[in-house]
């Protein structure tokens, strides 16, 4: 009873700073509902959303086929776990292998946990396959790199926050500058097991590498006898404009993580997809997740594949991506540093003598687009696959505006 008091007496905001760790940094909105590229607040103001909650939304929100194999699979079956078939995993499994041209797919719920499946799966076949001593096998990272929250993942991070207060860490990784193909060689020994390695480095500040330098890893990765495993939780599935950023060089890896845009903005759904050989290392009881794979997932997850080929997205976010790149270059405002990206994954780089990104941001939001800040200095404009035209000149305008405010707030330093 005394915590319904406390409910009616605060608001929804205080009540998450009452009750919720402070893990996070909240624009001030409090959003209530979402339809396609459009959310809105508990007052009925409308925004753009230009994030798509890190690609988790690139179908938009509340898209009526997700929605409708959301409600049809959860009134007949969500949830069983994995210890008896189920009727629809088969053909999402199936899908994921077309997709990505692996040979097995084995399903998680988070993009972390994918990559937790991929470092367990190459670590096997390092020893079982490569015949790497045992406890020697290394995972070479790049610099720069984000690929989740857990332990294991944090502990290859660069950024210093990232790490702080929560070792020891595990040991095995190395890092080499991301983008450079030369440094990945030499890092190379005989116990190295693989080369985990986003083709677009999002929380980085959408970091473009230089061309070639995946056909490059991909060269370098086979002469050595090394897994390349592309990181495309947040860039697979249509973000960069084709189905896989790799894809752009042409490159087929030995192993691909993905997440976000899988579960269709409706539920956590990821996956590890590999090779024939990197997945049999896999034997009954070596790996599983209560929620992985199950029915629910499983529903939406192929809902959402389907409708990436039915609507063409991946051609629609090349095709929009460049519309939005070229606008935003036209721009020419002197607090932009940089405008850099693949498709609908864009960063603008704020000069920091001008103002934080973060602030920036803020004043977009005041201006009815919504998208957050990295490492305080890009501008991250990531919007659902279906935008359209008019919308990213409403982005456009709104950012031009927000600029101009900034520039009254708080002066480019001469």
């Amino acid at each position: 009873m005394k915590n319904a008091a406390t409910s009616i007496s605060l608001s929804p905001v205080d009540l998450e700073r009452r009750f919720g760790a402070r893990n996070y940094d909240p624009l001030a909105v409090t959003l209530e509902r979402g339809d396609g590229v459009w959310l809105f607040d508990t007052e009925g103001r409308r925004y753009l959303d230009m994030m798509s909650a890190y690609s988790a939304v690139s179908f938009g929100h509340g898209h009526p086929t997700l929605v409708r194999a959301l409600v049809e699979q959860a009134g007949k079956l969500a949830v069983t776990s994995r210890a008896f078939h189920t009727a629809g995993l088969g053909r999402f499994l199936e899908l994921l292998c077309t997709l990505t041209g692996m040979a097995r797919a084995l399903p998680m719920n988070t993009g972390a946990e994918a990559v937790e499946t991929a470092i367990k799966a190459a670590r096997k076949w390092a020893y079982k396959v490569k015949h790497v001593p045992d406890g020697q096998a290394q995972i070479i990272v790049a610099a720069g790199n984000f690929a989740g929250r857990t332990t294991t993942i944090v502990g290859f991070s660069s950024e210093a926050q990232y790490r702080d207060g929560f070792g020891p860490f595990a040991p095995g990784f190395v890092s080499v500058p991301y983008g450079d193909a030369a440094a990945l060689e030499a890092a190379i020994t005989p116990n190295t097991a693989a080369f985990l390695v986003e083709p677009v480095q999002g929380e980085a500040g959408i970091v473009v590498p230089p061309a070639g330098y995946l056909a490059a890893v991909r060269a370098i990765c086979t002469r050595h006898n090394v897994l390349m495993i592309a990181d495309e939780v947040q860039t697979g599935l249509g973000r960069t404009g084709r189905v896989l950023a790799c894809d752009h060089e042409g490159v087929r890896p030995d192993g691909v993580t993905l997440g976000k845009a899988l579960g269709g903005g409706l539920l956590p759904v990821s996956a590890f997809c590999a090779r024939e050989d990197v997945m049999a290392q896999f034997a009954p009881g070596d790996h599983g997740s209560t929620f992985g794979g199950n029915p629910l997932a499983a529903a939406v997850g192929t809902a959402a594949l389907d409708v990436l080929e039915a609507e063409h997205l991946c051609e629609r976010a090349a095709r929009q991506g460049d519309y939005l790149l070229d606008a935003l270059r036209a721009v020419r405002h002197p607090a932009i540093v940089d405008v850099r990206g693949k498709g609908l994954f864009v960063g603008v780089e704020i000069d920091p003598a001008f103002a934080g990104a973060r602030v920036v941001c803020d004043v977009l939001m005041q201006e009815g687009v919504l998208t957050k800040d990295t490492h305080g200095t890009v501008i991250r404009l990531a919007p659902a696959l279906t935008i359209e035209r008019e919308q990213i000149d409403f982005a456009i305008s709104a950012l031009k505006r927000a600029l101009d405010r900034v520039a009254r707030m708080q002066p480019l330093a001469a």
